[in-house]
């Protein structure tokens, strides 16, 4: 099951916050499935991918209450969380930027924090995507709610063809060769963050 974290509305569509929808749009696309049957206060789709059965979904409550929807949608599938890939924003990693994770904290991200909550474990793999954009943020929650500039949109189309790629790689060959192929080290970074 792969859940791509965002809020709900067209206000929000092409908001940093909104990655992890846009994610799962492009896996959608990628795979040759609808994601849009509501069920546990999410669109859901079902199809496959590289044989195996996929759940694509995207929780419809707002960002920082995912987790209710995320635990549902898990019980509903017959799946552990051990199944559960998390696709979300990370504001600590540089734009443009992927981490693939097998597990881990929140790291102060209210979505993910919910979800672990609701699920019972951070014992589920994730993909983040970095959205800092290199300079002083100021109000983190505005900055996550603002409209992606125009002139970052063609990055952004790279970035989500990574994030679909990274997504695929978990699911064809397991988190660990996923962690190698897109964990890169950020310009300036001296050790990569795993």
């Amino acid at each position: 099951m792969v859940v791509g974290l965002g809020n709900p509305g067209p206000e929000y569509e092409l908001t940093p916050h909104n990655l992890g929808f846009l994610v799962v749009d492009r896996v959608a696309d990628r795979q040759g499935i609808r994601v849009n049957r509501k069920e546990n206060a999410a669109l859901v789709g079902l199809g496959t991918c590289g044989g195996a059965g996929l759940v694509l979904a995207k929780p419809q409550t707002f960002m920082n209450v995912s987790g209710p929807s995320v635990s549902a949608l898990l019980k509903r599938y017959e799946m552990g969380p051990e199944r559960l890939v998390l696709v979300y924003d990370e504001l600590a990693l540089p734009w443009m930027q992927i981490r693939v994770r097998p597990k881990g904290s929140s790291a102060g991200h209210n979505g993910v924090e919910s979800v672990i909550r609701n699920v019972g474990t951070s014992e589920f793999s994730r993909v983040r995507l970095g959205i800092h954009p290199g300079r002083e943020v100021g109000d983190g929650a505005k900055f996550v709610l603002s409209p992606i500039k125009r002139p970052q949109w063609k990055e952004l189309d790279e970035l989500l063809d990574q994030g679909a790629l990274a997504v695929e790689s978990i699911i064809a060959e397991g988190v660990a060769k996923a962690m190698t192929r897109f964990n890169r080290r950020a310009q300036g970074l001296n050790t990569e963050d795993q």
